[in-house]
């Protein structure tokens, strides 16, 4: 095959350290739309981002020229370099070591999405924590509980 085509889609998730509720309401939009510059220079369209105050959630469709922790570290740096720029309150700003990656079929892309938007209401009776344990169950990964947290 002389051309190589591909399109693989991550639901993406990453807190701020210790889930601290950095992200407030005036810089999330621009931190958005940050994010989603740095996955198009990278070949790896961001489809949706959205984020409460301590955790974000971003679908974006995968390069088949790069590699996932490449883009995870290029978006968590960039992004944590930025937002220390947006004023004194954010200075002490970093995002959590880790992160969670999902694999998405495009027949599910829709209902991710309104999942994803949906994060400012279903955190109105649900924390990051029991969230993201329950998407780690939902996709079969295993974890240990002492090392998810940071």
């Amino acid at each position: 095959m002389p051309q190589s085509l591909a399109r693989i889609l991550v639901h993406l998730i990453f807190s701020t350290k210790n889930r601290e509720p950095f992200l407030r309401d005036e810089v999330r939009p621009e931190l958005h739309r940050y994010m989603a510059a740095i996955l198009k220079e990278l070949g790896s369209p961001a489809i949706l981002i959205e984020s409460v105050r301590d955790h974000v959630h971003i679908l974006f469709s995968l390069s088949k020229n790069q590699t996932l922790i490449r883009i995870v570290h290029q978006v968590k740096t960039s992004s944590s370099k930025w937002i220390k720029t947006k004023g004194s309150g954010y200075r002490q700003f970093s995002w959590q070591n880790g992160y969670g990656a999902f694999s998405v079929s495009q027949c599910r892309a829709k209902d991710v999405q309104r999942y994803i938007a949906n994060q400012p209401e279903r955190h109105r009776i649900k924390t990051f924590r029991e969230e993201f344990r329950e998407l780690l169950k939902r996709y079969n990964v295993p974890y240990d509980e002492r090392y998810v947290w940071d």
